[in-house]
Formats: structure tokens, sequence, C-alpha cells
């Protein structure tokens, strides 16, 4: 019975064991909880800790999940209220396994808070367990955004420079959200140059604004319509603010009297001959470097000023008899002047001769200046008449002027190239060689004709046309122009004008260059990158063109379309006059009749304009009003090319050179 008794024990023990041992792998372990990695609205991410604002009022919300949720769950438990605590249509989609949800909802109200509560009545896809989270956020209001502006129905980018419109524009501004035309009148102004502009406003539908004014403006006026960003406190939402910049168009009624061709060049060359004539140093004779100088009177501007004397006499502006006494006034005071080694400085002082510094090391001689002015002088002596005891007289001191410039020394010992300066203080200081292609051509023209003091043939091949570098062999072309030297666009246009006032080059040729071709060529890109306006500068056109060396509204500039800083300067176009006779006549027309009223003064054009920038020079520089003068007489009867040409130095020194001419 005991043995019966162990057994039963024994067997209640095994069933017992193995009962509790299948009911422990019945049972499931507890997983991990649900939590949120991440909630975003839109771009924006949540936090349950900070703040949220600025809220985009339509983007979706999305929360993702560590692990997949249960939908119904999901859909029970998640619930975005407002303010007021009133609870939002939602719409649900599910993604990557039911772990990241998306949720869709009516565009919130601006500048509203809302509540985004995941409650814990949440549960995993395996009910886990989620212990709640609630984000509080608050909404952005939507700025105000100038959607679309037409001048005129047409459609502008306010950003970009806006050029050529009516002088008595229609304005409709088009915004992203409704806005009242008083509104914009509070807070609006425009202004034409400066000036204040009566406007209407007019409300054409909610989102739309139109701005009308009664008075035509003036032609290329900067205009300026604004909307302060100070409206947003009128409005209650921001606003960048608008700064609509545009430029009008020309106004083409004829500030002066229609006269034919030749009587407008005519008056051209009367009125720039004033410059260099009832403005001239009264000691002196010579010209002042420019309106404002004083006594400060420059070499290259009054040898262009001699030239200018000589059609003065042709053209009747004065008498023969003027024209010699001044040029035996200018002659003297060269004479006794400042020289260095022959070479006349780049300014003098108008009463006494002596050298005023162009800069701190250019106290001394200045080659290229001093050749501007031998031209001219050059011209002079081939124009007088050695029959007259006076200007028989003024021939001989011009020779004696003429032979006396150590061309040769400013090889500075021999060297194969010339120096533009030497000073007695500064030596050779400046080291500047002067090297082609620029506008000193006539430097090694003269140097080599010089009957005292010349060059061999050397200086000029392997310095002034570094053995033929300066050519443009790689033949490239601008507006479908090749130039023969240079690689560019050619430069300022200065570089055709100021050794050509006498130097005739209609038949001058090289080895390097037709130069009759580079001076037309040149003068047509300039033109052609006028008319192309690629920085899309105000009045630039192909009647209003013309880019050289001249003041401009942030200062002197060589200006060039590799420099093209929007300055215009009338002498560039007119000075190449004999090369683009129809192109030059128009601008001459445009200059005068379109431009006249900002352009036209006491000694002719003033020397630039930038409508850009609002700017008009009220300067004359004498390097510009001599060309001017002197290219439109060439232009008309080849006067100066004919008497700088017929020098015989000058023939021997062209052949020396192996010109042909």
């Amino acid at each position: 019975m005991r043995i019966f008794h162990k057994l039963l024990f024994l067997l209640l023990l095994i069933v017992t064991i193995v009962s509790c041992s299948k009911d422990d792998s019945e049972v499931e372990k507890p997983g991990e909880d649900l939590a949120i990695t991440y909630a975003y609205i839109g771009e924006t991410a949540l936090t349950a800790s900070g703040q949220n604002t600025n809220i985009a009022i339509d983007e979706t919300i999305e929360i993702r999940f560590n692990a997949a949720v249960n939908m119904v769950s999901a859909e029970a438990s998640i619930n975005l209220f407002d303010a007021a605590n009133n609870p939002l249509a939602l719409t649900f989609s599910y993604f990557n396994n039911n772990q990241l949800i998306k949720i869709d909802h009516q565009d919130l109200d601006e500048n509203a808070t809302y509540t985004l509560t995941i409650s814990s009545g949440l549960k995993g896809a395996n009910e886990e367990p989620f212990k709640g989270q609630t984000y509080t956020f608050s909404t952005l209001t939507t700025p105000l955004v100038l959607e679309s502006v037409q001048i005129d129905d047409v459609a502008y980018n306010p950003l970009s420079r806006i050029l050529n419109i009516n002088r008595k524009p229609v304005i409709r501004l088009q915004f992203n959200s409704a806005v009242s035309k008083n509104d914009i009148s509070l807070y609006s102004s425009y202004s034409s140059n400066g000036a204040s502009v009566a406007s209407t406003l007019i409300q054409v539908d909610e989102q739309t604004i139109s701005v009308e004014i009664s008075q035509e403006m003036e032609g290329f006026s900067k205009t300026v319509f604004a909307i302060s960003s100070d409206i947003e406190n009128r409005i209650g939402r921001p606003f960048d603010g608008l700064e609509l910049n545009f430029y009008t168009q020309a106004d083409t009624t004829p500030k002066f009297p229609v006269i034919s061709d030749e009587e407008l060049l005519t008056l051209v060359q009367k009125q720039t001959f004033k410059y260099f004539w009832d403005f001239a140093h009264p000691v002196s004779g010579l010209a002042r470097e420019r309106n404002t100088s004083g006594n400060t009177v420059t070499t290259g501007g009054s040898g262009f000023g001699v030239m200018s004397i000589l059609v003065g006499i042709e053209r009747g502006f004065i008498t023969r008899q003027q024209g010699v006494d001044r040029l035996e006034t200018i002659v003297d005071f060269l004479t006794n002047a400042d020289r260095f080694h022959g070479v006349w400085p780049h300014w003098l002082n108008g009463e006494t001769g002596k050298t005023i510094p162009f800069s701190t090391n250019d106290d001394g001689g200045d080659l290229v200046e001093t050749a501007f002015m031998m031209q001219g002088l050059l011209t002079v002596r081939q124009y007088l008449n050695a029959g007259n005891s006076q200007e028989s007289s003024l021939i001989d001191k011009i020779n004696t002027l003429w032979e006396t410039i150590e061309w040769d020394w400013y090889t500075q010992g021999g060297q194969d190239v010339l120096y533009w300066h030497w000073s007695a203080n500064n030596d050779w200081i400046m080291n500047m060689k002067i090297r082609g292609w620029n506008e000193a051509l006539i430097i090694y023209v003269l140097a080599a004709s010089s009957p005292t003091h010349t060059i061999n043939k050397d200086v000029y091949t392997k310095g002034w046309a570094r053995d033929g570098d300066m050519m443009n062999t790689g033949n490239n072309s601008y507006y479908s122009y090749t130039l023969p030297l240079r690689s560019d666009m050619g430069g300022p246009l200065f570089f055709s004008h100021y050794s050509f006032l006498g130097l005739d080059p209609r038949n001058l040729s090289d080895q390097y260059a037709n130069y009759w071709e580079q001076n037309i060529t040149h003068s047509k890109i300039n033109q052609a990158y006028c008319a192309d306006n690629p920085q899309n500068y105000v009045a630039y056109s192909d009647e209003c063109w013309g880019l050289t060396a001249s003041d401009g509204y942030s200062g002197y500039s060589a200006h060039s379309p590799n420099n093209d800083r929007g300055v215009l300067t009338p002498t560039a176009a007119l000075s190449s006059m004999p090369y683009t006779p129809e192109e030059s006549m128009e601008a001459l027309r445009y200059f005068y009749y379109t431009l006249g009223d900002k352009l036209w003064g006491e000694y002719g054009f003033y020397d630039a304009f930038d409508f850009t920038n609002g700017w008009v020079a009220d300067s004359y520089l004498a390097i510009d009003q001599g060309p001017i003068v002197v290219m439109i007489e060439n232009y008309r009867t080849n006067l100066l090319w004919d008497l700088f040409m017929s020098c015989p130095e000058v023939k021997s020194g062209l052949t020396k050179l192996d010109f042909t001419y």
C-alpha cells in the first residue's frame, strides 16, 4: 500500500511539471512600448517641449512610429483641435508597413493655435502600449505677396532693369490675396527722377490694383513706384515691400529746330571749337585740361586744339589773322615751357610754363602727349604761308620745336621700344613701354620721321608691334566683324581717333594691318555692341552709342565693350564720322534733337552721360572736344589729313617703317 502511494505521488508530480511547462511556453513576453520617432507638419519638425510657431496652414501632418500601429486605434486616438477645442476632420493614410501616418486636414486659420493629440488609446499592431503625446502649435500669417507686375499690359520681372516704358504708363499689380487700394495708397509713392508723381489707384478686383498717372514723364527718367513694408501694420500680414524701378522711353520731340545735316555739322563744329577759342588759357593760348582746370593746360589736348584752329579759320568761325596770332602765342609759350629732352610734360601751368605733375612720379616728359601736340603743329606748319613774314617766322619756330624733340632718348639707352615718360627727378621710374595696339601709333610714326632724333625700324616692329603679337591672329569676330589688330572688341574708340587726326588711314597699310579697315571695324563693333546692349543699360541703341575714355558717374574711365559702365560719350560716335558716316550722323541727330535739352551746352555736347544712374556730365575735356571738330572736318573735306600727310618728313618716316599710304 505504501509503495502504491509513492507511485501515485510521483505520477501527480510529473503531470504537474508537464502542465506547468506548457502553460509557460504559451504566455508571450511583453513587447517594447510604441513610441513616436518624429512628427512633422510640412517641413517643420514638431517638438513636445518647445514652441512650434509659423506652421503652414495647408501642409500634411506626418507622424512616424518605431513600430507598426493599429489603424483602428490610430484613427480613434489621433485628433487635431482648434483653440476652442473643436476637433477638425482628418484623413489618414498609412505607409512603411503602417509605421508612417500621413494626415490631411482642411486649411487651418492663419495666426491661430492648434493642439495635436495622440492619446494612450493608440496601440501597436501587436497591442504595444502608447503613453500618449500632445503637440501645441501656432500657424503663420500668410504674407501679402506681389504675384505679377504688368506695365501697359506687358509682364515684367520687378527685380530686373526695365527699359523703354511709355512716358505715361499704366501699372497693374496682382497680389496673392485681397488688398485694398486704400491700404496701398497710404503706403505707396511714385517718383520720376526723384520728383513726386501724382497717381491714381484703381481697384480692378479684390487682388489687383491699377496705378495711373495724369501727366507724361520726361524721357529716360528713372521712375520708382514703391510700397512700404510698413503696410503690414495696417493689413495685419507681412509684406516685403516693393520698389519697382523702370526707365521711360526717349522723348523724341525735337529739342531744337530741324536743320540740314550740313548745317548741323557746322553748328557742332562751331560750338565745340569755342572750347579751344573762347575758353583757351588767356596767357598761353593752350587748352585747359577741362572746363574746371584753372591754370592747368594740357599738351595733347592742345595739340588737338591747334588743329581745330585751322578748322575755325577754314569754316569762317575766326579770321586767318586771328588764328595765326593765337597759334603764334601758343608756339612762343611752348618754346619757353618746361621740356625734358625736348618733350613736354602732360600738364603745364598756363601762366608760367612750369610742369604740373600728372601723378606722383609723372613730373617730366610725356612722349605720347608730345606726339599729339607735334601732330597738330606739323599740320599747322603745312597750312601756313611761307610767303607771309609772320607765318614764315611761325614755321621756323615750329621746325625748331620739332627738331629738338629727342625721340631716340626715349628708347632708354637704345632699347627696341619707346618709353612713355622720363623725369629729371624720377628718371625712368614710370617704366611704361609704348606698345600696341592702342592710341599711340602716331608716336612711332613721328619718331621714325624725325630729321634729327629718329629711331630705327626695329623699335617699331619689336617695340610697338611686338613682332606681330598685336595682331588678331585668332581671327576673333564680334557681331560678324573681325579686327585686324587686337583679339577683343577693339578697346575704347579713342584708339581709332587720336593717332588719325592727322595721319590719314584711308590708304594706310603695313605688314600688320590695313588701318582704314581697322578703324571702320572698330567703330562698327562699338556701335553694334551698344545696339545689342548686353548689360541692359538705359538709352543704348543703334542711334545712341559710343564707348570711349571720358568722365563717368563713378569717375573717369576708359569705357569700352570690355569696360562698359553704362556711360555713353558723344565724342566716341562723332569722332568716328569718317569711318561710320551713316551711324555717326544718326548719333549726331539723336544727341542734338532728342537729347539736346540734356546734352547740349556752351561748348557743344557735354562730355558723357549715364541715364541708368540719372547722370549727365557738366564737364568738357579738351581731348574729347578736339577730335569732334577735327574728325568731322576730315569727313567733310580731308583738310587735316591732307595737310599732315603733305609733310615730307612724315612720308619718309612711313616709308622707313614699310607703310604704304
